[in-house]
């Protein structure tokens, strides 16, 4: 097994996408309510609860500038989640990775796809609060069709980080210090509700190292066609990202899962 780590085959790749999705097949209902409501629900609370306190923030309005800021947030909650969860059931409980691990697929190729199927459903799933918001008035736009790559992009950063989190962690009761200490805050401070530009330097300094962060700037500026310089730094960020967690969710499954 060990001689193969390293090599990515697109036949077993393949494989593991084509059993995922089959699976998917059975839940795709309460998967896709779960990852699309809840981001719609904190659109239509803080875009109408604030919004008509606050008309307009950074020269938007505001319920427009919730909608492209919540597409992160049902990204993150799309990948981040699954990725702790579904791939702690399936290693701890179900043994569904002992069993994909005796076909000629390594722990890398296993963990790649898995990423890369979490990664295409935040993709998609992230773009419902955006068709919310132009429901309630946003205007559509041909940045808009950029979207779904800019969130496939961090949804595979963040489901290889709930895999390496997966990993690492023994019981699945630790999963909520990661949620409460590391996701609630990057997800509150991410610049979806607020924007950075009034905070102290030092918050705009750390807001740099949040990929929430760089994947908001990103779907606003496609969005609102405000491209810009600094959208490279954005995507730089999300892929170092991705490239980081990839790794260690490789590194760590599989000191979990071969002896």
């Amino acid at each position: 097994m060990s001689a193969r780590l390293g090599r990515l085959e697109r036949p077993a790749l393949l494989g593991v996408l084509v059993r995922e999705v089959i699976n998917f097949s059975s839940f795709w209902r309460s998967s896709t309510f779960a990852s699309t409501v809840e981001p719609t629900i904190y659109l239509v609370a803080f875009g109408f609860g604030f919004g008509s306190l606050v008309s307009t923030v950074a020269g938007y309005h505001y319920v427009d500038f919730v909608g492209t800021g919540t597409v992160a947030t049902a990204v993150l909650f799309s990948s981040v989640f699954p990725g702790m969860f579904s791939t702690f059931v399936k290693y701890q409980f179900q043994h569904t990775y002992d069993a994909i691990l005796a076909a000629p697929v390594d722990t890398e190729e296993l963990v790649t796809a898995e990423a890369l199927w979490i990664a295409t459903r935040a993709g998609v799933y992230g773009c419902a609060p955006m068709l919310v918001a132009m429901i309630f008035g946003l205007d559509p736009s041909f940045g808009m069709l950029v979207v779904p790559p800019i969130n496939f992009l961090a949804g595979f950063g963040w489901a290889c980080f709930g895999i390496a989190t997966a990993a690492r962690l023994k019981s699945i009761d630790n999963f909520s210090y990661v949620t409460s200490a590391v996701i609630t805050p990057l997800f509150l401070l991410g610049g979806t509700f607020f924007p950075f530009a009034q905070l102290p330097e030092w918050a705009q300094i750390a807001a740099q190292l949040n990929p929430v962060y760089h994947l908001v700037q990103l779907v606003r500026d496609a969005v609102f066609g405000t491209w810009a310089p600094d959208d490279l730094g954005h995507i730089a960020v999300l892929f170092g990202f991705g490239a980081l967690t990839w790794r260690l969710g490789v590194r760590w499954m599989q000191r979990r899962l071969i002896d």
